[in-house]
């Protein structure tokens, strides 16, 4: 069998040790090693066995990802997230719809310093949805608001998501961050003004919660005055050239773990647990990239992605149109997989194609351009069905709502989301504006 052939039959056979449950990393690994062996036998896997692993693990760069997923953590333990939602929603609760507006700005706060979407979503339902059950909200309404709003972890910096493209891409992290700003804004406000128009619709399912006076929003800002300390000690000292973010993570988790160690919620088995945690999940992510090491480079021996990228040149498509149809792939993708497989999966293959083409811009910025749109669209494969990570993890914390209603509320998020897809894909211009300001 040609190798052209066997890179076109790899990716149905991953799918189907997928579909057979079998670990995303694993799988890679299996198909990787199996097609290379295949086409050049089983002594480059049998080097590569001993190489991969120390020369991905030893990567300075990656020392960036368990210290912000250490952050999160001790933000998480130390009730931060709770007291980010009592805070919105003191400005937010007297409105129609306005606790689960709360919920989304205490998402997009908590994502600020978390970097992880499943996280985001997972901590910020455990604290919310009694709330909003006491309120009275819909089961619609508040199990779709969370699964949405906890989306905004995975694109508001830090991104653990982010991170890993810009090192497939080798791309600045900080530039990526930057590029981020502006379209996780509008993906929080987009949100908001969704819930504005579903209670305008459904009107009993987002009751008013009391006015809550300046005063009492001030004393409820002193307990959220470390999630912004921090948010602007990492970030702005990446960007004024304090430290680096590999550095800056560092900082963020020291300075998180201090708060969250003299916080009163705070306890030694916290300490425990958010070590234990942040390294499960590290092990985890970094055994996906293991994999994804050894898949990748079988890919590139089949050179399927020279000749996708000869095809696609010779065919003259127009450079957007391409763009569309690789988001389209996304958002076909995104209801069968979870969004760092997809990244590893796809950017080896579609990135070459990308930086061929002329979108009237540099190298540089059509790389963080197609980022950001591929992480929006990754962003909307957690809300969509039938796997729709984030919808089941809610639906799970919420406990007695059907998974129907779950999907039903998540609708009006995935139309916001689709729209800012568009305004991106339409005005590269915007995801581009603070780079091109500060760079």
């Amino acid at each position: 069998m040609d190798r052209i052939s066997l890179g076109v039959l790899a990716f149905p056979f991953l799918f189907l040790l997928l579909a057979f449950r079998v670990p995303i990393g694993l799988s890679m690994l299996v198909v990787g090693s199996i097609g290379t062996a295949l086409i050049a036998g089983w002594l480059p896997i049998m080097s590569q066995v001993k190489t991969s692993a120390w020369h991905l693990f030893s990567n300075y760069s990656l020392s960036v990802i368990p210290l912000f997923l250490l952050m999160g953590n001790f933000a998480a333990k130390a009730g931060m997230s709770s007291s980010l939602f009592k805070f919105t929603g003191a400005c937010l609760g007297h409105r129609q719809g306005g606790v689960a507006m709360a919920a989304v700005g205490a998402c997009a706060g908590f994502g600020a310093i978390c970097g992880s979407s499943l996280a985001t979503a997972a901590t910020m339902g455990k604290v919310a949805l009694p709330e909003l059950r006491k309120m009275g909200y819909s089961g619609a309404l508040s199990t779709g608001a969370l699964a949405a709003g906890g989306t905004l972890g995975i694109l508001i910096p830090p991104s653990v998501i982010l991170i890993i493209y810009s090192i497939l891409t080798e791309q600045n992290i900080a530039k990526m961050f930057l590029a981020a700003f502006i379209p996780g804004i509008l993906a929080a406000v987009g949100y908001i003004v969704a819930i504005a128009v579903f209670v305008r619709i459904y009107p009993d399912s987002g009751p008013k919660s009391f006015y809550v006076n300046w005063k009492k929003r001030l004393l409820l800002f002193k307990d959220i005055w470390q999630v912004v300390f921090i948010f602007l000690l990492v970030i702005g000292g990446i960007y004024l050239g304090w430290f680096t973010p590999t550095e800056g993570a560092a900082v963020g988790a020291a300075g998180t773990g201090l708060m969250a160690i003299f916080s009163k919620n705070f306890v030694y088995s916290d300490l425990i647990d958010v070590i234990q945690e942040t390294a499960v999940t590290a092990s985890m992510i970094f055994i996906i990239l293991l994999g994804a090491e050894f898949f990748n480079s079988f890919i590139a021996l089949t050179r399927i992605t020279n000749l996708l990228a000869e095809t696609v040149i010779e065919y003259e498509l127009s450079p957007f149109t391409i763009v569309a149809m690789i988001l389209a792939i996304y958002v076909l993708l995104g209801c069968l997989m979870d969004s760092l497989a997809m990244i590893l999966l796809t950017i080896p293959v579609f990135f070459p194609i990308i930086i061929q083409l002329d979108f009237g811009m540099s190298v540089e910025e059509t790389a963080i351009w197609f980022g950001i749109l591929t992480l929006i669209v990754v962003e909307v494969g957690l809300i969509t069905p039938p796997v729709g990570l984030n919808v089941f993890i809610i639906n799970k914390l919420a406990g007695n709502v059907p998974i129907f209603d779950t999907f039903k509320g998540v609708l009006p998020f995935l139309i916001s989301d689709f729209l800012r897809v568009l305004l991106l894909f339409l005005f590269p211009g915007i995801t581009l504006v603070l780079v091109r300001a500060l760079y």
